[in-house]
């Protein structure tokens, strides 16, 4: 516990300021690579409510999602 909040709220805080700066991204690819990095930190935290899985199925639908349009997005660039 560190300044009275749990480590699993320390997880859930990190995993929410890491999906806003996500979103203030200009560039769609850089904010989709942090927006995933958020999405784990936030299945991390599912995981730590002693498997919450709302959290967990809505944020791994979200890296799936996120991982897809990257490798379609860098096909076409590619192409």
């Amino acid at each position: 516990m560190l300044l009275n909040i749990s480590y699993t709220e320390w997880v859930g805080y990190l995993a929410s300021a890491v999906l806003i700066i996500s979103f203030l991204m200009k560039n769609l690819s850089t904010l989709r690579i942090i927006n995933s990095i958020g999405a784990i930190i936030f299945v991390i935290y599912g995981v730590m409510l002693n498997i919450s899985w709302p959290i967990i199925i809505t944020n791994v639908f979200i890296l799936f999602a996120n991982i897809y349009y990257l490798y379609f997005n860098q096909r076409k660039v590619n192409s």
